[in-house]
């Protein structure tokens, strides 16, 4: 099969790629936008690329026929808008922290796109506002990490603290979100303060706060970053589960909390 060497180069190094970047690269070197096009839908037709969706492509190794690709789904996730960003169980599960694997890959943007199911995996886009005016990939707790050949952006781990802290309905409930959250031997708490100052809700920093107290040895949390968080969740009780499920009032978070998570009570079937 014949491909130009710039080609070749360019499917070296993005192992799933933007029509634009390849483009991009083409123009850079003084080739037409129209031919990159072309060559493009050239490459589709003869199996060295597959198409994920419109304008996303990934390259089809040596050896293998494009019927028989098994796509790295964080590349994928991570292409799926310019400004995509892995985010809530598929960031824990890409950082090797998810409780469970699952098939379904939340991402971040500030772009309005579709759910794509794609070979037997799900890409859901989660629409997310400007902190500060910046850019999603920009902004703090967003890191792009070399992985599978490619980049991948993703949620850095307190970013995820906090993200999946807000929405646990994204990460399957508080068992999920737990468990996986204690998988992580570290965080850098001041960096998780600072993420629920910019961006967080009252609610999701009492959240914060009531995990980081029940984990405070095992994090070792210092009382400075609880008061932080203290100061910052509602004034009124509230409920931790988004359903408003009923338990216990734990006073400094304002939280009603189910026995469950208070107990942790999915350890005792372990």
């Amino acid at each position: 099969m014949s491909k130009s060497p710039s080609s070749a180069g360019f499917f070296a190094a993005h192992p799933v790629f933007r029509r634009e970047a390849y483009v991009r690269a083409r123009a850079t070197g003084g080739r037409s936008h129209l031919t990159g096009k072309n060559l493009l839908a050239r490459h589709v037709s003869n199996g060295r690329l597959v198409r994920v969706r419109g304008g996303v492509y990934a390259v089809v190794p040596a050896g293998i026929t494009a019927d028989e690709l098994q796509v790295d789904p964080y590349l994928v996730a991570s292409h799926l808008t310019d400004d995509a960003v892995v985010a809530y169980h598929a960031a824990l599960q890409f950082h090797g922290k998810a409780y469970s694997t699952w098939s379904r890959f939340h991402y971040l943007t500030q772009k309005r796109a579709r759910p794509l199911s794609f070979r037997g995996l799900e890409f859901v886009p989660v629409l997310t506002a400007p902190i500060q005016n910046k850019k999603l990939p920009n902004q703090p707790g967003v890191a792009t990490v070399r992985h599978a050949g490619g980049t991948v952006r993703a949620t850095t781990l307190e970013r995820t603290l906090v993200d999946v802290l807000g929405q646990p309905e994204k990460v399957g409930g508080w068992e999920e979100v737990w468990r996986s959250l204690e998988l992580v031997e570290f965080f850098d708490l001041d960096a998780v303060v600072a993420l629920v100052k910019t961006s967080a809700t009252a609610v999701t920093a009492a959240r914060v706060g009531f995990f980081l107290e029940q984990h405070r040895d095992a994090l070792m949390v210092e009382e400075r970053h609880l008061r932080a968080l203290e100061r910052m969740a509602p004034k009124a009780p509230r409920y931790l589960s988004p359903s408003r499920e009923p338990g216990k009032l734990v006073a400094r978070w304002a939280l009603v909390v189910p026995e469950e998570v208070l107990k942790r009570s999915w350890e005792e079937t372990s």
